[in-house]
């Protein structure tokens, strides 16, 4: 299939699936305009690369379903200057599309498979501003640290105390919380001061779970 072809399921996908539900802030409908997808999911699965749910990649994991991707991204409400932190690299691709929102992305994933992988697809799509570090997402990246933003991409009982103390006051967290298998909410915490938060639901979820030393037993 050639890049046209990607380019037309791209446009596609984005009005359909993420616009249509939704989804309105125009930077982050851009991004996912302009993030090839289809590069990052396992070769076999490029053909189904727009279809609108999770797919297979390295290591027995799964590239979130866009509309996910697009969800948090905006529920970050970046605006072009922060420093965020992703948990849970993957594929690359959620981190790709931050490279567009922010002015500069660490990325932690505890596979380190994963992490070498997503860091040559990374490149190879000229995402300078985004660093990818192999690792325990449970404790952070507190060598960059304080964050504006920080998405984590697996579910936890709780956000980490680790996460916590390396966000800004007045920056944002935007996780699944709930059971391991279960039951989980996508929510929006906002650091309102030095012990205090806000708490919001966005919508209720199923993700992998957080595993590590402040997440779920691996």
């Amino acid at each position: 299939m050639s890049r046209i072809d990607f380019a037309a399921r791209r446009q596609a996908m984005v009005a359909q699936q993420i616009e249509a539900r939704g989804i309105t802030d125009p930077r982050v409908l851009a991004a996912m305009r302009e993030v090839p997808r289809e590069d990052f999911v396992s070769p076999g699965w490029r053909e189904e690369a727009y279809h609108d749910g999770p797919l297979p990649i390295e290591a027995e994991q799964t590239i979130s379903q866009p509309y996910i991707v697009s969800l948090m991204c905006e529920a970050l409400m970046l605006q072009g200057d922060e420093r965020v932190l992703e948990i849970g690299t993957g594929s690359g691709y959620a981190a790709a599309v931050l490279a567009r929102l922010a002015a500069e992305v660490h990325s932690v994933e505890c596979i380190a498979e994963l992490a070498e992988l997503a860091t040559k697809r990374l490149a190879s799509h000229h995402c300078s501003n985004v660093a990818v570090h192999a690792g325990d997402g449970s404790l952070g990246w507190p060598n960059a640290a304080p964050y504006d933003a920080i998405v984590v991409t697996a579910a936890g009982p709780d956000v980490p105390a680790a996460l916590r103390a390396q966000l800004k006051i007045g920056g944002r967290i935007v996780m699944p919380v709930g059971e391991r298998n279960g039951l989980q909410e996508l929510l929006r915490i906002t650091r309102t001061g030095d012990h205090g938060e806000r708490r919001e639901m966005l919508l209720p979820v199923r993700s992998v779970p957080l595993t590590g030393a402040q997440g779920w037993p691996g």
